[in-house]
């Protein structure tokens, strides 16, 4: 590098300009930062605190750090009066309501993530917000002596909390070269632009170390916050809701008859706005509109009733039917805007309504069992677990590890006669029904081990325990792994049509034969929870 650079270097110019720039909502801004000692030329400390609204003035009447770093624990101070000796709490070490964003070293505070609802994703140390729609951000990422957090969600907490974040900053450089060599003069000045205040000072330095020059950018920059009605905060918020209309019915011309969703524009049983629809109104929907939620189990649940994403929202919904879905007018007007819009697309004209399931649950409020298969096949793979647990002291099938969670959530009956929707269907089955089972405990209940394979270890094992039927369920087993094996493993061809047509009905298609697969899959678990109950499983 030569003196030139050297000097532009020391003047720290480039630095200047970054604590003058413009933050916009979506920059992510370093609220902490601490040098490695290994770099001799340079050194960069970062180190945030949060300043009452009424000390903005005072803050930047000096560039001195209000909290350093590790500071802002929970402390007391003693103090005398009268003769009489006293002790206060101070909640974040200091009298003056300064608080710390950042606690300790390498922490965000409990508050913020709180505040914002943040999930910790601990495989890449970030922090993530779900928005209204569903939707994941990535509003903090923590790295080795750094940690960096999204300007909009700064600011929305800053409106809250009435303050403002004071980004604390201490850049040093250092040069082999002299203040005549790079043409420098020695000396300090304080510079403030607006929210940011620094001193610039370049000193000699080879009296106390090898190199011949320093400089030093010492100082604070506050980030404002949002108005209150931007923080997206309960009760502070003035955003405006948008509502779909959705198809209820056909008029005599044939037309759909449609009506906005907006709760406040419906009628209820308490005599609002008697001329509108009342507030459960059906609303039908093709099957497919829960595709979308089944294909991203780790952020939605469909369960028997209900669609849930996380704890952003829920609505109650009718998928007892074979071939539609079908919600309340009003509680469709609870979705974010966003999905009402997907709901919106699938919306068709319906002459049947609700299911008797859904009915006896929502108007008599009677618990009901449902009948679609998918729903009976999460009850009864949840009641073997019990069972087991109960009556045996472990699993008869494994529980699904986080990988393959998914096909457990996923099991249904699918929308569409389609061939890939199919073979992941069938592929997940086998791994909950088969590639599950507990092969070594099964070892210890038979005699002969020779046996090979997990459905050949059941089969003894029921052969052994005089278990009528067996033959039934083992039969249906080893034909679905034989339609795993011959489908979604490898090419179709004749095996794949030998092993398809056991479960075939006349004129049937791919949704129906995964429903009827489903349905002996139903019958499967129950034959099992009953001969745990019958303790058929015990070691002898």
């Amino acid at each position: 590098m030569n003196r030139q650079q050297e000097r532009e270097r020391l003047l720290q110019t480039k630095s200047i300009k970054e604590l003058q720039h413009r933050i916009g909502a979506l920059d992510m801004v370093t609220v902490y930062y601490m040098e490695e000692p290994h770099d001799e030329m340079a050194s960069r400390d970062i180190c945030c605190a949060l300043i009452p609204s009424n000390q903005i003035e005072q803050a930047l009447s000096n560039v001195a750090w209000d909290l350093d770093y590790g500071m802002g624990w929970p402390s007391t101070v003693t103090y005398h009066r009268n003769g009489m000796k006293n002790v206060k709490y101070l909640r974040f070490g200091n009298d003056k309501g300064i608080e710390p964003l950042i606690v300790g070293n390498e922490e965000i505070a409990e508050e913020f993530r709180l505040f914002h609802r943040l999930d910790h994703d601990l495989e890449r140390n970030q922090y993530i917000k779900t928005d209204k729609e569903g939707e994941d951000h990535v509003v903090a990422v923590i790295e080795p002596n750094q940690i960096e957090i999204r300007a909009q969600e700064i600011r929305q907490f800053l409106a809250i909390k009435e303050m403002y974040l004071a980004i604390q900053f201490c850049y040093l450089e250092y040069s082999p070269y002299t203040f005549e060599e790079l043409e420098l003069s020695e000396g300090a000045n304080d510079h403030r632009d607006k929210l940011c205040r620094w001193n610039f000072h370049c000193a000699d330095c080879r009296s106390i170390g090898e190199q011949g020059t320093y400089s030093r950018i010492l100082g604070k920059r506050l980030i404002e916050p949002l108005p209150k009605s931007k923080s997206e905060f309960l009760g502070f918020s003035e955003d405006k809701k948008d509502y779909e209309d959705f198809i209820i019915g056909v008029d005599n011309d044939g037309d759909n008859v449609t009506h906005t969703c907006n709760p406040d524009k419906l009628a209820n049983f308490f005599g609002a706005n008697p001329e509108a629809p009342n507030y459960l109104t059906p609303v039908n929907f093709r099957k497919d509109v829960l595709n979308r939620y089944y294909d991203r189990p780790q952020k939605y649940k469909v369960s028997d009733g209900f669609l849930r994403c996380g704890a952003i929202w829920g609505i109650q919904i009718d998928n007892h039917h074979i071939n539609k879905v079908c919600a309340w007018l009003g509680d469709l007007g609870r979705l974010p805007y966003g999905e009402q819009k997907h709901w919106r697309v699938h919306n068709i004209a319906s002459a049947s309504g609700v299911s008797t399931a859904f009915f006896r649950r929502q108007m008599l409020a009677k618990p009901t069992d449902s009948s679609r298969p998918e729903h009976m096949f999460q009850v009864r793979y949840g009641e073997l677990q019990k069972a087991c647990e109960s009556h045996l002291g472990w699993q008869l099938l494994l529980p699904l590890g986080a990988g393959d969670q998914y096909h457990l959530q996923n099991i249904r009956v699918p929308s569409y006669d389609e061939q890939p929707d199919f073979d992941g269907l069938v592929l997940g089955l086998t791994k909950i029904l088969i590639d599950s089972l507990n092969e070594e405990k099964l070892n210890t209940l038979i005699a002969d081990e020779n046996i090979q394979g997990s459905l050949s270890r059941l089969e003894a094992v029921l052969n052994t325990r005089d278990a009528s039927n067996a033959s039934e369920h083992i039969d249906f087993l080893r034909k679905l792994q034989r339609l795993r094996s011959s489908g979604s493993s490898h090419r179709k061809g004749h095996k794949y049509k030998m092993a398809i047509s056991h479960f075939e009905t006349e004129g049937s298609d791919l949704a129906s034969v995964f429903e009827n697969i489903l349905r002996q899959a139903v019958a499967f678990l129950d034959y099992l929870i009953n001969l745990v109950k019958q303790n058929r499983f015990r070691e002898t």
